[in-house]
């Protein structure tokens, strides 16, 4: 569990083919990324723990030399984008139960793709306009909180299966979303009440018509 605040913007410095000989296997489809953490502290981390990359939740398979390796099935990498090339990438520890929840609750998990239509400077802030796949419209509230890239983030409006969203200068400085452009993809997550809401709100109604 994740809360949406960054801690540092790392880096993928290196992407390999996942060789899975280990488990009696030969190469697969997977990939092994090499991650440089940039400011965030790795004493406390273990091999094991999870760790939110652009917004992915992944698993830390290794710890050397100051950076940690994760692992990245075929599945993810199908429902994700950026984290199959050498980039700059969002990262947040794990959420532990005494920590401050300062941004929203967040899975890690990615529903879809997202795509930026619109940058624009308004004032010190940046307004972000992103295209949201059509199945994703109606958890998105204006008012409401949404990941992109696993930054926790107030939607200012949504409209015509757009919605945005405002960047204060230490957004843009804490995270890589100052990287984008139009036409950028981003890995979207709703906000996990939504997605609670309507499974009650359907199992209520499937149990009404029996």
């Amino acid at each position: 569990m994740f809360t949406g605040i960054i801690e540092a913007i790392g880096e993928i410095k290196q992407v390999m083919p996942l060789n899975d000989s280990n488990l009696g296997g030969g190469m697969t489809d997977g990939i092994r990324l090499v991650i440089e953490p940039g400011r965030m502290d790795l004493s406390d981390v273990k091999i094991g723990d999870s760790i939110a990359v652009n917004g992915v939740c992944v698993t830390v398979t290794t710890l050397m030399n100051g950076r940690f390796t994760v692992d990245l099935s075929r599945e993810t990498l199908k429902c994700t984008h950026g984290l199959d090339r050498i980039v700059r990438v969002n990262l947040e520890k794990a959420l532990r139960l005494s920590d401050r929840l300062g941004g929203h609750l967040v899975s890690g998990h990615v529903d879809d793709i997202g795509v930026v239509t619109k940058i624009e400077l308004v004032g010190e802030s940046c307004l972000i306009v992103i295209k949201v796949p059509e199945s994703l419209l109606k958890y998105i509230a204006k008012k409401g909180s949404v990941t992109v890239n696993g930054v926790s983030l107030t939607v200012n409006w949504v409209s015509a299966g757009k919605f945005g969203v405002n960047l204060i200068p230490h957004t843009q400085s804490v995270t890589n979303l100052c990287q984008l452009e139009d036409g950028s993809k981003v890995n979207l997550e709703i906000d996990m009440l939504a997605r609670y809401v309507e499974q009650i709100l359907s199992s209520k109604l499937t149990a009404d018509a029996g």
